[in-house]
């Protein structure tokens, strides 16, 4: 047998342009019931197989079907791309029967219901009609539609005497169709191991590989992922702490270490502020944020538990928020009704009193 079968999906806008909406709608790329609908239908134009007498086979809905929803599948098929009623039907403004009693009259039975359906037409063309409906909240979605074209079948492999059977064929297309579905998971499988291409379910096994955590979503533990492994050689660096934190946070970091605090160093000019402010422990290095870096005290104590596991062993981290304020000198005296302001000029003359603390001077440009 083949790697996997031939198919072809139908799944952009462009392709749903000719389609009938029945209480129904397109919405981008999507096909959805329409807006305070429960119930409604969408019959799709005629798909060419370009082989007359086709054996119409697997069909597979790539679409979200929420418990209380549902959705039927349709289907004919004519080796004429001209179908008289489907055409009538199409012209219509103000059909005068439900959509799912005119679908039911146009088509017949259901091919089934559910995402993964296996036909039994033959034609050149197929028409399909999709009928959707919800119970609840939870209304379905389809976003593409997928039908096989071709392929090998394991009837091809049998005598034959065999392969004419209608029986064998829709038998064996049960196993079929399993294999079909094991090559191509398979032969995705270098996609999935590719952060770009990989599915939202193998991104979360990928990161779990490289030991990475989804704290900023999909796309960016995408972006993350070709860096993991030069991450991991500086990650216990000051360059890799700090990249750590910057991904942790989205804030660039200010970190201090022991030694270059040092207050016996010859360049430190107050040993006792340095002493006071960072200790005297060698293997403890401070980490210095902005104070809106986190939302609330969860968000930092998750990501204070998130490095300590992310820092070198026997260290010690101190997080130090910095707040926005004025420093104007070890001498200066705010009181409770001070106040920073620009300066005013003002005309002096011998009805103005001058108090203690008024000050009187400043540049020309003020």
């Amino acid at each position: 047998m083949s790697e996997t079968g031939i198919y072809r999906t139908l799944r952009c806008g462009e392709q749903w342009a000719d389609a009938v909406f029945r209480g129904t709608e397109r919405r981008g790329d999507m096909l959805c019931l329409a807006a305070g609908a429960y119930s409604g239908v969408v019959f799709l134009p005629p798909v060419d197989s370009g082989e007359r007498g086709f054996r119409w086979s697997r069909l597979k809905l790539l679409a979200e079907i929420p418990r209380e929803a549902a959705v039927q599948v349709y289907a004919a098929a004519s080796d004429s791309e001209d179908w008289p009623e489907w055409r009538s039907m199409a012209e219509e403004s103000e059909p005068e029967a439900s959509p799912g009693a005119r679908v039911r009259a146009l088509f017949g039975p259901p091919a089934g219901a559910g995402t993964d359906l296996w036909l039994t037409h033959s034609g050149r063309y197929l028409w399909l009609a999709l009928e959707m409906s919800a119970g609840g909240r939870g209304r379905p979605r389809i976003d593409g539609v997928s039908l096989r074209m071709g392929g090998d079948h394991m009837t091809d492999y049998l005598p034959a005497i065999y392969q004419e059977e209608d029986f064998t064929y829709r038998y064996l297309s049960i196993f079929d169709s399993m294999f079909q579905d094991m090559e191509e998971e398979i032969e995705g499988l270098p996609r999935q191991l590719k952060p770009d291409s990989a599915s939202a379910e193998f991104l979360d096994c990928l990161a779990h590989w490289l030991c990475l955590e989804p704290e900023d979503g999909d796309q960016e533990l995408r972006r993350r992922m070709p860096e993991a492994l030069d991450a991991f050689e500086n990650m216990y660096t000051v360059s890799g702490i700090r990249t750590t934190v910057k991904n942790l946070t989205g804030h660039q970091p200010i970190i201090i270490e022991h030694f270059s605090v040092d207050p016996n160093g010859q360049d430190c000019h107050n040993p006792e502020l340095y002493r006071r402010l960072y200790g005297d422990n060698p293997y403890r290095f401070f980490l210095l944020l902005e104070q809106d870096a986190f939302r609330d005290q969860r968000q930092m104590e998750r990501f204070l538990d998130r490095m300590r596991e992310l820092i070198p062993a026997e260290t010690e981290l101190e997080l130090v928020l910095l707040k926005p304020c004025i420093q104007l000198d070890w001498h200066t005296y705010l009181g409770i009704n001070s106040r920073i302001g620009s300066y005013i000029p003002a005309a002096i003359d011998e009805s103005v009193t001058i108090h203690y603390d008024t000050t009187i001077g400043g540049a020309e440009h003020e």
